[in-house]
């Protein structure tokens, strides 16, 4: 199956890649639902483009708007950029949109997105009729279900699955919250994540209110909790699921490569999984859920809004280590004689450095290193490679 990552910005491609990734998805300026991520450049898009294939990876441009006539609006000029930079799929949800690429950019490979919510095998044929590659199946879906959608398609269709990362608390991402209480529209990539603030409830006639909040008897507040289906992959390729997406372009490239080096050796058959399950706690996350894919085992999704992690990004290697020693960006303070882990997609993931010697970017000896994104170099006993990323455990 292919493990597909997302990514917010270029340094966040490439660490996907770096770390096992053999597909990408990611935005343009216009057109996608992410708006506050980094999102690519028409040149950017070229790059990132050029990149993926020169390793052998592909790239998949999000088109997911709920499309305006006002939207159309220089698509073909766009939608002619995307050709010439080779992109192998656009991710797209608007039946209209669908229908204008497949009748005039025929050779443009089109995935219907998860917010098109196809559910059911005549949806899914549907869209194979108007010649659509793949469909990236609603979260809402049963594993029961899924193997009678493919069942009933056959190889008409391509099908890929969100098995990691935040689930919105309405149908297939179809919300109005943050259009209500911000103005921002969601479906025109600008979300506000209301579902993830705290709310009171207030009876019309008093003036105190009272917290939503979990109890011993369940939960009654509107975020989610995380997807996390790592354990059921196989499951998941029996029941014909092609492609395993992790969510995320908002994320830190951090989360991306944790979650995709963790992805990446489940697939590979890594023999500890149970320190997998631990990389997936390591870095950013709500608390986990199979969500719906199998509702008989699990019926909570709901959780508090806070994320928790149990490492914090350290430093990331921006040349290759040699002579006993490595050159790192640092992203969060770290002193001599804190030992930090090694998070690598070689066989150096989870070995250990104790740092005796930091060297600031002057060349001088430091106890401290705390300005950030600071050019240092420390010992490093390993070959690590540039791309690789170290942390310490959070205190």
């Amino acid at each position: 199956m292919e493990l597909l990552a997302p990514a917010g910005n270029l340094d966040k491609l490439k660490t996907a890649v770096h770390f096992g990734a053999d597909a990408v998805y990611f935005s343009g300026q216009k057109y996608g639902l992410r708006a506050f991520a980094g999102n690519f450049t028409d040149k950017q898009i070229f790059e990132a483009m050029d990149f993926l294939h020169s390793h052998n990876k592909k790239g998949y441009i999000t088109l997911n708007v709920v499309a305006k006539d006002s939207d159309f609006v220089g698509l073909d000029d766009y939608l002619n950029l995307l050709v010439k930079a080779k992109v192998d799929g656009l991710i797209v949800s608007d039946v209209g949109l669908i229908y204008y690429i497949r009748q005039n950019f025929p050779a443009l490979n089109v995935h219907v997105s998860t917010q098109a919510n196809v559910n059911n095998s005549q949806s899914a044929k549907f869209f194979a009729s108007l010649g659509c590659k793949r469909i990236v199946l609603a979260r809402e879906m049963t594993l029961q279900e899924v193997e009678k959608l493919h069942a009933s398609l056959g190889d008409k269709i391509e099908l890929e699955a969100f098995v990691h990362g935040a689930m919105c608390i309405s149908y297939s991402g179809r919300c109005l919250l943050s259009n209500y209480l911000s103005g921002r529209d969601s479906n025109h990539g600008a979300c506000v994540q209301a579902c993830r603030w705290k709310y009171y409830i207030r009876e019309e006639n008093r003036e105190d209110s009272l917290p939503i909040e979990e109890d011993e008897r369940g939960t009654y507040i509107l975020n989610s909790k995380d997807l996390c289906l790592i354990e059921h992959l196989t499951e998941l390729e029996k029941a014909g699921v092609t492609s395993l997406k992790i969510e995320g372009r908002m994320k830190s490239d951090y989360y991306v490569a944790s979650v995709v080096n963790a992805y990446r050796r489940a697939l590979d058959g890594y023999k500890d999984f149970d320190a997998l399950k631990n990389e997936l706690e390591k870095t950013s996350h709500r608390r986990y859920t199979t969500g719906f894919m199998f509702e008989d085992k699990e019926k909570e999704y709901l959780q508090d809004s806070m994320p928790v992690q149990s490492y914090v990004f350290i430093a990331k290697v921006v040349e290759e280590a040699k002579e006993g020693k490595v050159k790192v960006e640092m992203r969060n303070r770290f002193k001599k004689g804190d030992t930090l882990e090694i998070l690598s997609p070689t066989d150096n993931f989870l070995k250990t450095i104790k740092v005796e010697k930091i060297i600031d970017s002057q060349g001088q000896e430091i106890d401290d290193a705390k300005r950030v994104q600071e050019l240092v170099t420390i010992n490093c006993p390993y070959p690590l490679k540039i791309g690789d990323i170290l942390r310490v455990e959070k205190k």
